[in-house]
This record gives structure tokens, sequence and C-alpha cells, in this order.
């Protein structure tokens, strides 16, 4: 008998394919991936990209719509992504020309829907 997944199991799982399916799209769309789930004590990033000369800090959200998707990025969450994205600038030495705050939505049986410039600090 195969042992049954908790909850955030299942949900870690399913949080890991749509950050593999955001990161494939962006690379198709001319986006290079320079970090995945990087975390630091204050927050963490889904996928680092880069684009041209610009540093874009992606939030991946899977949800049944895109509106959903949308909805669970919260200020509190935002803030998170934010100071984690001040970490890695400092960690990585890189000073950004400029850099984003992007969000790909993940829905079901669709292509991933990419917000630029999801929120500015």
């Amino acid at each position: 008998m195969k042992p049954t997944r908790s909850k955030r199991q299942q949900s870690e799982k399913h949080g890991k394919h749509a950050e593999a399916w955001a990161a494939l799209y962006l690379l198709l769309k001319g986006y290079r991936t320079l970090e995945r789930r990087f975390r630091s004590k204050r927050g963490e990033v889904d996928l680092i990209c880069k684009r041209g000369s610009t540093i874009v800090f992606v939030e991946v959200k899977a949800r049944k719509t895109v509106d959903d998707a949308v909805h669970a990025v919260a200020y509190k969450q935002r803030k998170r992504i934010e100071a984690a994205s001040a970490d890695w600038l400092k960690i990585a030495g890189v000073k950004a020309k400029s850099h984003r705050f992007d969000m790909i939505a993940v829905v079901p049986w669709r292509l991933p829907t990419h917000i630029k410039d999801a929120w500015r600090p």
C-alpha cells in the first residue's frame, strides 16, 4: 500500500511543476533563468531571470483562474519577495541597471499568463 501524501506535499509538488512550466515559458520568450527558488531569511523568490540588462524577479502562482492567481499575491507576500530580491542582489553582487517584479499565472489547460511589472515597491 502506497503512503498518501500530505496536502502540503501535494501543493509543493504542484508548485514545482508550475515553476518548471513558467521557467520554460520564459525561456521561450528570451529570458535566461539565473536562479530558482531563492530563499533568504526575509523571503523567497520563485524565479530570478534576466532579459537584456533587466533582472526580473518572478512570482509563480498556480490556480484555477488567472484572477485567482493574481489575487493570491497579497501585500505581505510582495514585501517578502521584495526583501528577498534585495538580498539576492546583494549576495550575487549584481548591479542591476533595472529590475522589476513579474508574475506568471499557471492555470489548467492554458499557456502560462505572464504579467510584466506586476507591482512596484
